[in-house]
């Protein structure tokens, strides 16, 4: 029998990619990993224990926070803060950036931005949820870490990866050089590598969009969505509408099976609704990796400019040649949403 090969074995045969890091990114990574698997044990649990619900709060976007939002929050700086390798973490469900000032993390060159708990409000009702996590180099040198050193495009990542906590629990990231699945076995309470060099379908018949809300889209993607209907044996079509209200869930399918997940511009939207930092970029870092492709419609997602922490995007993510024809559609019938529209700014709703 073969034995599986652990996160912490793959993360430590692939630190000579990374000389210059002596390790760090592999502790950080470990790190993330450890607070993941905290996190899922109480997502499974979340029925039995009084972990389920509303908290009470509202979070910088102007959202109800579920107590598990707040509680992955708290665990994954925790693991951040004792880890020693980070020095500013941004997140989801923070106005502003935590500084992290211990003795151990003086001389830290990492930033992390991360969503804890996307899809929070499928929590309630069973269905998977999932963590994102984008890591950056520090470009400042002196001093305390500060916004500028967050707010890099989304080429400027050094690694990106989500965790999703579904009918098992799978870590998937990227440093740059492909992307790696590792799924956590409970009998060891090890990630195991499951799914190597993983690659997304060059084209697909999965479309993921919510369509309750297509009075409001643009004609381009309106147009895209009618084609996707269409019946057209050579393209495989019509495609299938998927949609789980969860992005980690939603693109992690589409990442095994191909397909495009869309979050466009509405007109209670303008600027778009998935943040650009830690939801937008991490994700499409690690689409790009296995092959595929990640638009705001008119520009690629990792070309664009970050001048707010919270700062949202519209999105197209997927297959590689369903996203290039969502494209075509948006520049041939929304010719008037101009790329500079949706490079976005913080809006709360």
């Amino acid at each position: 029998m073969k034995i599986a090969k652990t996160l912490g074995q793959f993360i430590i045969e692939k630190q000579a990619d990374f000389p210059y890091a002596k390790g760090e990114l592999s502790r950080l990574l470990r790190d993330i990993g450890i607070a993941a698997k905290i996190v899922n044990r109480e997502v499974n649990k979340a029925g039995l224990a009084d972990i389920l619900g509303e908290a009470g709060t509202i979070n910088v976007q102007g959202e109800g926070q579920k107590k598990l939002d707040v509680y992955a929050n708290e665990q994954f700086i925790s693991a951040l803060q004792h880890g020693g390798e980070c020095c500013i973490v941004a997140s989801e469900e923070n106005d502003e950036c935590i500084h992290i000032d211990s003795e151990i993390s003086k001389d830290a060159k990492y930033i992390v931005a991360m969503d804890p708990l996307d899809g929070s409000s499928n929590i309630d009702v069973n269905v998977a949820v999932g963590t994102i996590f984008s890591i950056y180099h520090r470009k400042s040198t002196e001093g305390r870490a500060t916004i500028d050193d967050v707010l890099q495009r989304g080429t400027e990542q050094v690694a990106a990866g989500y965790v999703i906590y579904g009918s098992s629990t799978m870590l998937v990231y990227t440093t740059g050089k492909g992307v790696n699945g590792f799924t956590l076995d409970p009998s060891i309470g090890e990630f195991c590598l499951s799914h190597p060099d993983m690659q997304i379908p060059k084209d697909g018949v999965i479309y993921s969009i919510n369509e309750g809300y297509y009075t409001h889209f643009p004609d381009g993607v309106k147009k895209y969505i009618k084609y996707c209907q269409v019946e057209d044996a050579a393209t495989k079509r019509p495609y299938t509408s998927r949609y789980i209200g969860s992005m980690v869930a939603d693109l992690h399918r589409n990442l095994i099976k191909g397909g495009i997940f869309i979050y466009p511009v509405t007109a209670s939207t303008p600027k778009g609704k998935l943040r650009l930092v830690y939801e937008c970029n991490p994700m499409a870092f690690i689409i790009e990796q296995a092959g595929g492709k990640a638009s705001n419609g008119y520009q690629r997602i990792l070309e664009l400019d970050v001048e707010q922490l919270h700062q949202r995007s519209a999105i197209f993510i997927g297959s590689e040649n369903m996203v290039k024809k969502a494209e075509e559609m948006m520049l041939c019938f929304s010719p008037q949403q101009t790329k500079k529209s949706f490079e976005g700014v913080v809006e709360l709703q």
